[in-house]
Order: C-alpha cells, then structure tokens, then sequence
C-alpha cells in the first residue's frame, strides 16, 4: 500500500519539474541511445547496447517511482497547521537535553528533506520522535547511539 506524503506547493513543482524532465529530455535519449548501438551490429555481442537498454530500465524505474511519489502526494495548507503541536511542516525548535546545544529544523516529506537547510523527514527516527508534540514536552528519540532527550522550545510555520 502506498503512503501519503505531504509536501509545500514548491516541493511538489520540484518533483513535477525533475518527472517532466526525465520523461521529455532523458527517455528521448535513452531511446536514442539504444538505436544508436543497434545500428552498430550484432546485438548478442553488443555491449553498448546492453548498457544503454540497462540506463533505459533504470530511468523507467525512476520515472515510474516518482510518478507513484506524485499520485500520493498531497499539499499541505501551512496556514492550517496547528501550532500547538509539531506536524508535518512545523518549524520546530529543539534542546538536546545532553548537552543543552539549540536546533531548528521544519519537518518536510522525505524527498523534500535536506540537513544543510534544516529541513529533516518526518519519516527519519528525529522527526518521527518529535511528530505530536507540544511546547514543553520531552521526546525520547531512540537512534543508533542510544536515547536523545529533545525539550520542544517553539513550534511555528515559516
């Protein structure tokens, strides 16, 4: 069964943009490619045809994930979102209770998730830990190294 993904106008024109790309620019090629190795002889010993049939499958595969990615993505209002408690598209500030060290990071769709702007899943182990909470509370995120303690500090949308 496939899962519902929630993502901003622009996340969701990313994915359109890089789809449209592949099927308009990089399966012409990919077909062009293929042609391109069977002018040049016998097949069974061809292996510049069986690369490019190979980079073929592999773009249909591609086109064909993301196609379902986009049958299942919906978009979030950010003007609905609640922000008494951190859901998809929350802008949530953090406190590792460790070592007292501040976070900030919006809790986006995985696709559109990116560390270095501080964009991180929800389906990651930090953001599905922090999914529900409220100003206040304590989120015990179990990673790899043990057990984090984030205080939720501030929840918006930005």
């Amino acid at each position: 069964m496939s899962k519902i993904s929630y993502y901003t106008a622009e996340g969701l024109k990313k994915l359109r943009d890089e789809l449209n790309q592949l099927k308009d620019v990089e399966r012409p090629k990919a077909s062009q490619a293929i042609a391109e190795a069977r002018d040049k002889g016998d097949l069974s010993e061809n292996a510049e045809y069986d690369a490019a049939k190979e980079s073929q499958g592999m773009l249909e595969m591609q086109i064909s994930k993301l196609e379902e990615t986009l049958s299942n993505a919906r978009i979030i209002d950010e003007a609905q979102i609640d922000d008494t408690k951190v859901l998809v598209h929350s802008t949530v500030k953090i406190k590792n209770q460790t070592d007292g060290m501040e976070m900030v990071y919006k809790l986006v769709a995985e696709s559109e998730s990116d560390l270095k702007t501080g964009k991180i899943s929800v389906d990651s182990p930090i953001g599905k830990g922090l999914l529900g909470k409220e100003v206040g509370n304590i989120a015990e995120i179990l990673v790899p190294n043990g057990v984090l303690k984030f205080k939720i500090i501030e929840i918006s949308r930005d």
